[in-house]
């Protein structure tokens, strides 16, 4: 679901290749390394990946989710200096270092992103996917092993950087995508799914109040596998009919995993647009302010993410704003 505005006059020259890391000697751990601890691991954690699942204080994805109010009440209680000054994904990544010298197993999870030179690092939609200092350090032998694609979500047991490095770095894979990651090779791929006509219908009537939803049923009826634009002059509520339409299929299909991908937009409509959709909506943005770079990579990660649900077997839906 897109809808299409007038085209913004712009002067604007950013590059319009993929985002890019660049990282020093020592910012993360060799593979060799990597290989050895996570031999070791197997042999002394056997039953302890339950454990810390449980206990939920060591899950990444968890303090992610955490408000930047609670994170600073956990820091000051754990003694962690100068929180008070720190943005929230450093005030997370200096709690689960704290955490893991004490306790030394974490859990780890997010959107795996491959960069061009062959590793990768776990994305939080929390943060939209941009690049954070508690972003998880992905070994391309790991991903090698695996078959791990752009765009899947992993969860397994990560460390702590030692000494000079930089970032997490993920030891063993647990799940993909909530399954064991021995499946992936039974698994078709995106580009080998047949194309179909939609066969069940979307619902969007839901509040009686909100007529707009009951006419898109009545008029333009929408299925699962189908495309649709929104075309419309400025200032006609178009972001608000986004809206509705983005709580309808929360309300009405459970089992569908909505994204909604804010391109290019203000600041204060991403805010308003979280505020007035449910929590289990991802809201992905980019903003107005940020490179024409960012703008590619957040709407491929959004992309590859959904193909990767749908091979899978989820249903998923994206409603994007704008594609202008």
């Amino acid at each position: 679901m897109a809808k299409r505005r007038r085209r913004k006059k712009t002067s604007s020259s950013a590059p319009q290749n993929v985002s890019t890391m660049v990282l020093k000697p020592g910012d993360v751990p060799s593979d060799e390394v990597l290989e050895a601890e996570a031999k070791a691991l197997e042999l002394e954690t056997q039953g302890r990946y339950d454990i810390a699942k449980k206990k939920g204080d060591l899950d990444l994805a968890t303090l992610q989710h955490t408000s930047s109010a609670e994170l600073a009440k956990i820091a000051k209680k754990e003694k962690i200096p100068d929180y008070v000054t720190l943005p929230k994904q450093r005030l997370v990544f200096e709690i689960l270092k704290s955490r893991a010298q004490q306790q030394g197993l974490m859990i780890g999870e997010g959107t795996l992103e491959i960069l061009p030179d062959g590793y990768g690092f776990l994305r939080s939609h929390e943060y939209s996917y941009t690049a954070s200092p508690d972003d998880v350090y992905v070994s391309p032998s790991q991903i090698r092993r695996f078959g791990l694609r752009k765009g899947q979500i992993i969860k397994g047991l990560i460390r702590p950087p030692k000494e000079q490095e930089t970032y997490f770095a993920l030891l063993r894979v647990e799940e993909v995508n909530g399954r064991d990651p021995k499946t992936l090779q039974t698994l078709p791929t995106f580009e080998n799914l047949t194309p179909l006509h939609p066969e069940e219908r979307i619902h969007l009537e839901n509040a009686a109040d909100e007529l707009e939803t009951r006419i898109i049923d009545l008029v333009t009826p929408l299925g699962f596998g189908q495309r649709a634009l929104i075309v419309a002059p400025p200032r006609t509520g178009k972001t608000v009919l986004l809206q509705k339409i983005t709580r309808a299929i929360a309300m009405n299909h459970e089992d569908v995993y909505v994204i909604v991908l804010l391109v290019d937009e203000r600041p204060e409509e991403v805010t308003d647009f979280k505020r007035n959709t449910p929590d289990r909506v991802e809201v992905v943005a980019s903003t107005f302010d940020e490179e024409a770079r960012r703008h590619i990579q957040v709407a491929e990660m959004v992309s590859e993410k959904a193909r990767r649900m749908v091979e899978f077997g989820e249903n998923v839906v994206i409603l994007l704003d704008s594609i202008t």
